[in-house]
């Protein structure tokens, strides 16, 4: 997993309730378990009409945000049935930071173990980011991990809080797989010790 750090780049706004996985992501998507090449589908049916054509109107549509890495968006983002392929699509898609004032919780674990990281502000903040957003390519945002700041276009600053824990597995770039090998020798070790005291198991 690539590490977090700062990420710089165009947030397109989404100023909808309740986007449930589905929404990101639809069933008919799921039957691979790559975690490339779901970027093409994600949003599908707000993204695309019945004949599979771009439904101009739909922000990530647009050419300002085709390049979008934030998306500021309402509360209660990832709700529904908890499939992991919904962060999979939003990191392919070029997506790497979620902004909104509250994440359904699975949804919000998986971005943490995907490389996303999802932002929690109070709704007043989420406004403000919104209305930076809206002003398409040229409102450039700041996400700084470390010193846990997002710098608008303007110069305003907003802080935002962070499990520590989380923190530093986005900043090293650890998934659970990457946290498990940091053990490695010990694992080893262990396992060898195993190997000998009770050669049976």
């Amino acid at each position: 997993m690539d590490k977090f750090t700062t990420l710089e780049g165009v947030a397109a706004p989404l100023p909808m309730i309740n986007i449930d996985t589905d929404m990101i992501i639809p069933k008919q998507f799921l039957k691979t378990i790559k975690r490339t090449g779901l970027g093409g589908n994600l949003f599908d049916e707000m993204r695309f009409d019945d004949n599979g054509e771009e439904i101009a109107d739909f922000v990530l549509n647009k050419p300002q945000y085709r390049d979008a890495k934030i998306l500021v968006t309402g509360e209660n983002f990832g709700c529904g049935s908890s499939r992991e392929h919904a962060p999979w699509a939003i990191k392919d898609f070029g997506i790497s930071c979620i902004i909104a004032p509250s994440f359904a919780d699975i949804f919000y674990n998986n971005c943490f173990k995907n490389g996303i990281l999802p932002i929690k502000l109070p709704q007043a903040d989420v406004d403000k980011l919104m209305d930076d957003a809206k002003r398409g390519a040229n409102a450039l945002i700041t996400i700084d991990l470390e010193s846990q700041e997002i710098k608008g276009p303007d110069g305003g600053t907003i802080t935002f809080e962070i499990d520590p824990f989380r923190k530093h597995c986005l900043l090293e770039g650890l998934d659970d797989i990457g946290l498990t090998l940091q053990k490695e020798s010990a694992i080893k070790s262990y396992e060898s010790q195993l190997g000998q005291s009770r050669p049976w198991v």
